[in-house]
């Protein structure tokens, strides 16, 4: 189910915003904003925390994971793309 819901997030995300990413820096940069937010969620008194919120962040940033790797790295060498 993990698996689906992060590859949906992949597709919504690059129909968003279709163009590749140009840096390992973009990249870093936009990772960085979903752990923060994931982050905000995890430092929220335990009885305002929300369980799907962080199940959602941590969905985003795999899928912005994937999307570094499917963008910046030349799976046949060892090169950066961007």
């Amino acid at each position: 189910m993990q698996l689906s819901e992060m590859a949906q997030e992949l597709r919504a995300n690059r129909h968003a915003f279709p163009n590749r990413w140009t840096s390992p820096h973009q990249g870093y940069a936009i990772i960085l904003e979903e752990l923060d937010e994931l982050w905000e969620e995890i430092r929220m008194k335990t009885e305002r925390r929300s369980a799907v919120h962080m199940r959602q962040e941590c969905i985003q940033i795999a899928a912005m994971s994937i999307r570094f790797i499917e963008d910046l790295l030349d799976p046949d060498e060892d090169e950066i793309i961007g």
